[in-house]
């Protein structure tokens, strides 16, 4: 089954916490004759994003056309701040979260899910810079600062930035097996994988 991965992405989003995952995906599927994933970005609007230290970036869904989601990427960054506060991103991800195989999220955007209840009284990893903010967004949950990623049922959260690229192999592993995913960072030069 070809699985659309949805990655959610806005102003000031971390670049590496998109990009790495977005790279994993879609290089894996790209490799295997492009049978695994579609890999996509979505924002509120087709309007250019502006991420971290200026990179735009034009997402190729917004909320109103993406299709269905089967394994959907919260990215992080400052932007996070911002998106807790905005009722139509959260309506948006309470109601794609319903329908998806997996939920991931990458650095802070844990910040997100936990606006949403999905982390309370379940383990989570962030940026580590953004644990203080979390205990107060969730205070029922249960930070896990020594890891890279974490599992609470469908839903997947990663440390800060660079951890998002190991917990895309995870999925990968997972999904499709080691041997996908040691051709994938094969591919990539990526030798510091951890499954």
């Amino acid at each position: 089954m070809k699985r659309n991965v949805g990655i959610l992405i806005f102003d000031n989003a971390e670049v590496l916490d998109f990009a790495g995952p977005f790279e994993v995906f879609s290089v894996s599927s790209e490799i295997h004759n492009h049978e695994l994933f579609n890999v996509f970005c979505v924002a509120k609007n087709l309007e250019p994003v502006s991420a971290v230290n200026g990179l735009s970036v034009n997402p190729q869904y917004s909320f109103e056309n993406a299709p269905k989601i089967d394994i959907l990427i919260i990215a992080g960054g400052e932007g996070t701040k911002k998106l807790i506060q905005d009722k139509d991103v959260l309506s948006w991800l309470k109601k794609t979260h319903k329908e998806t195989e997996l939920t991931l999220s990458i650095c802070s955007g844990s910040r997100l899910l936990g606006v949403l209840g999905e982390l309370d009284n379940k383990p989570y990893c962030t940026h580590h810079q953004v644990y203080e903010n979390m205990k107060e967004i969730v205070p029922t949950g249960k930070p896990q600062e020594s890891k890279r990623f974490v599992n609470a049922g469908k839903i997947y959260t990663s440390g800060g930035i660079s951890a998002g690229i190991d917990l895309s192999f995870h999925i990968v592993n997972m999904l499709h097996g080691e041997k996908v995913a040691d051709r994938t960072a094969e591919y990539m030069e990526y030798d510091s994988v951890n499954y």
